[in-house]
């Protein structure tokens, strides 16, 4: 499946020799994430074709004389498309070529230099505790030396996440993004500009059944145990009245093995709730509040005469989704800037046998879409395994897993900037004469 890249904006910059060359400003699930040029990316390029040859997308070609404005919004959205595109291959993910390559540009677009430093890594009951890290490690490699330390078996590594998480006022918590598997956690987090932005460890599957799974670690155990009781907490998970009062009584014994079975039966048990936002169902500019998992999106709706209505979307019905940027982005030599103001992610779903297009409004557009990715690569892992002579790839803990299943879904995924409001790339990629040593 694709990933959240983006390139929302570049803009054209001078060289040492009074050149003119284009910084493409490169966003990963609405965060800026690098800023490279496209002769960086051209030898990146090389380098992964060697390694995997034919297989590789196509890559956008050189201009030997200037580009119109037209030209240069084209190769952005190819370099966008060639981003997205060269990340559907999980052998590609996992190279030496690739990672390195990613490593270096985000370093460099935040000036940070390899040493080894202190990462606080904070569990789900708001405990953290500190890794001695280089700042080069990647998401992956983090998790491994936390795990280590926590004594998470590594077999399981694959079912848990780091997160960059925002600790709110009157102890809310909201979840902003999952970092990636080559994602620097120390650059990520010292370059959000969002206050009160910390890593998280916290389980990473959409599907409540899959905690059996975990049951013969203990502390994989202590980990969900703590997140389920921080998401009844928080009331991301509803349970009723009686099964809070058993529930409270088990958390006193330190149950937590009848406490996790109990909370299976619990309403929104193991979901993601987002942050408040706006749909447009079942009319225009409803307030709503959406939890995510067991492979369902739960809206709770507020109507315009303040009467709440839950309206659920099942994932086997949804047939595609994207992801639309409908702002501006100015001033992008300052410190990181995100996408999340004027995000809407909408999906197509079919009701009452008809399709129709339902749009949320959301700066969480890219947790919500990575949400449902997970919960559709949980259904194609249970359909292969229910179904072994079917056929499909099914990307499992870095792995390319080869199944025989027809995916009911396609296109999971696009990213579409709304280019008529982005006046910045516009504007920014109107370039004058290029000497091909900076394409």
């Amino acid at each position: 499946m694709k990933m959240h890249f983006c390139i929302p904006v570049s803009q054209q910059r001078l060289d040492a020799l009074g050149g003119h060359y284009v910084l493409y400003s490169v966003y990963l699930d609405g965060f800026l994430f690098c800023r490279v040029r496209y002769s960086q990316l051209h030898r990146w390029n090389d380098q992964l074709r060697r390694v995997f040859g034919s297989c590789l997308p196509p890559f956008p070609p050189k201009y030997y004389l200037a580009m119109t404005a037209s030209m240069a919004d084209q190769r952005r959205d190819q370099l966008e498309q060639y981003l997205q595109n060269v990340t559907m291959d999980p052998n590609m993910l996992k190279s030496d070529v690739f990672v390195d390559f990613l490593k270096l540009v985000q370093m460099d677009t935040f000036s940070v230099t390899t040493k080894r430093a202190s990462l606080d890594v904070y569990l789900p009951d708001g405990r953290n505790i500190q890794v001695e890290i280089l700042t080069s490690d990647t998401a992956e490699r983090v998790l491994e030396v936390v795990s280590h330390k926590i004594g998470l078996c590594r077999e399981l590594l694959g079912y848990f996440g780091l997160f960059l998480i925002q600790f709110c006022q009157e102890s809310k918590l909201s979840v902003m993004k999952k970092l990636v598997d080559f994602e620097l956690p120390y650059v990520s987090l010292r370059s959000s500009e969002v206050e009160n932005c910390k890593v998280g460890l916290r389980k990473w599957y959409m599907d409540p059944s899959l905690d059996s799974m975990l049951m013969d670690c203990r502390t994989a155990v202590d980990l969900i145990y703590m997140q389920a009781i921080q998401d009844i907490e928080k009331e991301w998970a509803k349970p009723t009245e009686m099964q809070k009062q058993k529930l409270e009584a088990l958390q006193k014994e330190d149950n937590q093995t009848k406490y996790l079975e109990l909370s299976q039966d619990v309403r929104h048990y193991g979901y993601v709730q987002l942050d408040p936002c706006v749909c447009d169902y079942p009319e225009p500019g409803c307030s709503v509040v959406l939890s995510v998992g067991n492979h369902e999106i739960n809206c709770c709706v507020t109507l315009p005469d303040n009467q709440t209505q839950d309206v659920i979307f099942h994932i086997n019905r949804v047939k595609c989704w994207q992801v639309t940027f409908l702002g501006t982005l100015l001033d992008v030599d300052g410190p990181q800037k995100t996408l999340n103001e004027n995000l809407e992610l909408r999906f197509q779903y079919s009701e009452n046998s008809r399709w129709q297009w339902f749009v949320v409004y959301t700066k969480q557009a890219f947790l919500l879409s990575s949400c449902l990715k997970k919960m559709i690569s949980e259904k194609m892992v249970k359909l292969a395994a229910e179904n072994p002579e079917m056929q499909i790839e099914v990307p499992e803990q870095g792995k390319s897993k080869k199944y025989h299943i027809q995916q009911s879904q396609k296109d999971y995924f696009s990213f579409l900037p709304s280019k008529s409001k982005i006046k910045v790339a516009e504007v920014d990629c109107v370039l004058g004469a290029i000497k091909e040593d900076d394409l």
